[in-house]
């Protein structure tokens, strides 16, 4: 499980819980970018330290454009820590 190295702040984490809720997409490059509900997202450093991070990534593999988001295994592990806390 990666997603070490990354401040998992309350921007970070709600930007986590809008891709729990498969409101978040993100575009297939080397610096992805998130969409939630269709608008880009206002913070991209942090969106980009999601995802080299390992807590999201791309739910369709290989593919180019804008596609959904999913949380990575470090994600959803991150968001069960702060609902047991």
């Amino acid at each position: 499980m990666s997603g070490s190295g990354v401040e998992l702040t309350h921007r970070a984490m709600a930007m986590l819980k809008a891709v729990a809720a498969g409101r978040a997409q993100m575009s297939c490059s080397c610096e992805p970018d998130l969409f939630i509900d269709g608008f880009a997202c206002c913070d991209q450093m942090t969106a980009h330290a999601l995802a080299h991070g390992g807590y999201l990534r791309p739910a369709v593999e290989g593919a180019s454009g804008r596609v959904p988001a999913e949380l990575t295994e470090a994600g959803r592990a991150a968001l069960e820590i702060t609902v047991a806390a």
